[in-house]
């Protein structure tokens, strides 16, 4: 990627482009902007970005009219660990969801940090999956109960996992959480 100018990339669904993706680097961040027609009605789309070394999720697309946007920044911190930018891709918000969690019977033996230990002592029922360098923890969800690891609310996003919802949180190589 260029320093202060902008780079397109095609925006892939099942490998055909869809749409585009436009990367710009400003100061320590990058700007994501992908665009594309709704690949269906109903259901949801996240774009990703894929590089050489990896892909981030940027999030889910909002339709406006009869086409699907988002425009995310990230740190230089989230995007280096792709390497460099090959493409854009769209993929369904309920593949991410599919198998690849393991149940967890003692949840704080995932991580070193002593907060996040205390923090997950005794929460039953928690699910795990890693890959690209991150480790995402789902922790069961029910709004008429307290949130899990309140201190951690605005990383978390609800999701439903094998017919059951979960607070995921996400946490980089380093059990640093990072937005969803």
């Amino acid at each position: 990627m260029n320093r202060g100018c902008a780079d397109k990339f095609p925006l892939l669904l099942d490998g055909r482009a869809e749409g585009e993706l436009t990367v710009e680097r400003e100061a320590l961040y990058t700007w994501f902007n992908a665009r594309c027609r709704l690949p269906e009605e109903g259901g949801l789309w996240c774009a990703w970005a894929v590089g050489q070394a990896g892909s981030l999720r940027l999030g889910v697309l909002e339709p406006v009219g009869q086409e699907a946007v988002i425009r995310r920044r990230f740190s230089m911190r989230m995007t280096e660990p792709l390497g460099r930018l090959l493409r854009g891709e769209i993929r369904p918000a309920a593949e991410e969801d599919r198998g690849t969690w393991q149940a967890v019977p003692e949840a704080e033996t995932l991580f070193h940090a002593p907060w996040l230990r205390k923090r997950l002592r005794g929460a039953a029922g928690a699910l795990v999956r890693t890959g690209e360098g991150q480790r995402s923890l789902a922790l069961p969800y029910n709004s008429g109960r307290p949130f899990p690891i309140p201190t951690l609310f605005c990383f978390a996003s609800i999701r439903t996992i094998n017919g059951e919802r979960y607070a995921v949180f996400v946490f980089d190589s380093e059990e640093r959480p990072v937005f969803p």
